[in-house]
């Protein structure tokens, strides 16, 4: 089907811009422009937005906590935002984080891991099993309940989600659930969806290769499982997982693949291609009708993990 009329709009204005054109920039550029795009909302209103700091392998690791109050404590999702490792922080990510909040009705802890170029491959990955174990030991004290733990993030945080995943089983850091929003999951140019979606939809083929020209110290590690989760040695095990991918994304094929993957190694997946919709949708529930359904849509097998 053709871009949804909605996504269309988005798209035009995008492109316009030229903010896709991410090759041509800087990555101080770039995270700038993306500042400007995606201005922090507090119109979500949560009863309780707190700013953390977690210790890190390399130092103190930023973070911002969302919550409702309770008299009880509440199960807890750690949140990896998105931008190809090189762009992206707490603030451009603070609108879906609330909303996250309310609609599961759970504990968001959002997680502002080390970015490339300037800190390299495996310093995001580092960072963010770092901060899930330190919110698992701290819960409590967080308002959190620690069985009722789960990781999600969207684009290279939905990377972050599925490799911390994996360490997790591996660290017996017990994960009720994985939220993969569009993950980047594969370090891979040629799959169909990323030839034919390679520009025009905000995310693009030439963009992910200057992501990961400079988030890698050398392409030979993109056969790390740290990069692509499949290279791991078992994809057993692993907690239910609901795989977000839309129809107009450059990164769909790949994981609609890691989805495939986690389910014949056992695993509980869920996995829903969005129609119409584009790299970046799932943040856009105040524009997009279809990002307000996914988000639903996410909330609800969240909700059931948490035995909400």
């Amino acid at each position: 089907m053709p871009l949804d009329p909605q996504a269309q709009v988005i798209i035009d204005l995008i492109n316009a811009s030229g903010f896709g054109d991410v090759t041509a920039m800087t990555p101080d550029g770039v995270r700038e422009q993306m500042r400007g795009m995606t201005a922090s909302d507090e119109s979500a209103s949560v009863d309780r937005v707190e700013d953390l700091t977690i210790p890190g392998p390399a130092g103190d690791i930023p973070a911002r906590l969302y919550a409702r109050d309770a008299d009880a404590p509440l199960p807890m999702l750690v949140w990896y935002h998105g931008g190809g490792w090189v762009i992206g922080d707490l603030e451009t990510h603070d609108g879906i984080c609330r909303d996250l909040a309310n609609t599961i009705g759970c504990v968001v802890v959002s997680v502002e891991y080390r970015l490339a170029p300037e800190h390299q491959f495996p310093a995001a990955v580092d960072d963010a099993f770092a901060a899930l174990r330190w919110v698992a030991d701290h819960a409590g004290e967080l308002g959190g309940d620690p069985a009722r733990l789960a990781v999600g993030g969207d684009s290279a945080g939905g990377h972050l989600a599925a490799v911390t995943a994996i360490a997790a089983r591996d660290a017996d850091v017990q994960l009720v659930f994985q939220l993969l929003v569009y993950p980047a999951v594969e370090y891979e140019f040629e799959r169909p969806s990323m030839i034919e979606n390679a520009e025009g939809y905000m995310l693009t083929r030439d963009a992910m290769q200057w992501f990961y020209g400079h988030y890698l110290n050398d392409p030979s590690e993109g056969d790390d499982w740290r990069v692509t989760p499949t290279r791991a040695e078992s994809l057993a095990g692993l907690p239910p997982a609901f795989v977000v991918t839309a129809e107009f994304d450059p990164l769909r094929d790949q994981g609609v693949a890691y989805a495939d993957a986690l389910a014949m190694a056992g695993n509980t997946v869920t996995a829903t291609t969005y129609d119409g919709m584009f790299h970046g949708f799932f943040s856009m529930g105040a524009m997009v009708d279809r990002a307000k359904v996914a988000v639903d849509d996410a909330a609800v097998l969240v909700r059931d993990a948490f035995a909400i």
